[in-house]
């Protein structure tokens, strides 16, 4: 079965609520959001989901010179930046789309959909 990961992507700069209005938006949305996650599981959808810290706390790694580089903050300077994800098994796109849509409702928030490579994908793109 497919894989998908569903990012939520929130403000850069952490806010008292995050991207919420009010404490208590905040509240009803992690609680919508729990509930999603409980359907998500007895679905069979649910391989993993979490949150993130800000990303404010990131630490950007490059070990790719013989001296590790390593940087305070996200890699890329963005007004946006990944706050939580999903990563689910579904039939297709189409599921995924529709999962990702009570997703965003839960939240409250935008969710992009991004299949994983598979050893499929990689030699249909090698043999273009």
């Amino acid at each position: 079965m497919p894989r998908y990961m569903l990012s939520v992507f929130g403000p850069a700069e952490p806010a008292d609520f995050g991207p919420y209005a009010s404490k208590e938006e905040m509240l009803q949305a992690f609680a919508d959001t729990g509930a999603f996650n409980d359907r998500l599981e007895q679905g069979g959808h649910q391989v993993f989901a979490d949150g993130l810290e800000p990303a404010t706390t990131a630490t950007t790694v490059d070990g790719q010179g013989e001296v590790p580089l390593f940087t305070d903050g996200p890699y890329a300077e963005s007004k946006e930046y990944l706050g939580g994800f999903w990563v689910i098994d579904a039939a297709d796109l189409d599921e995924a789309l529709a999962v990702a849509t009570q997703a965003s409702k839960a939240c409250r928030g935008r969710v992009e959909v991004r299949a994983f490579q598979t050893e499929e994908s990689v030699r249909a793109m090698l043999d273009t």
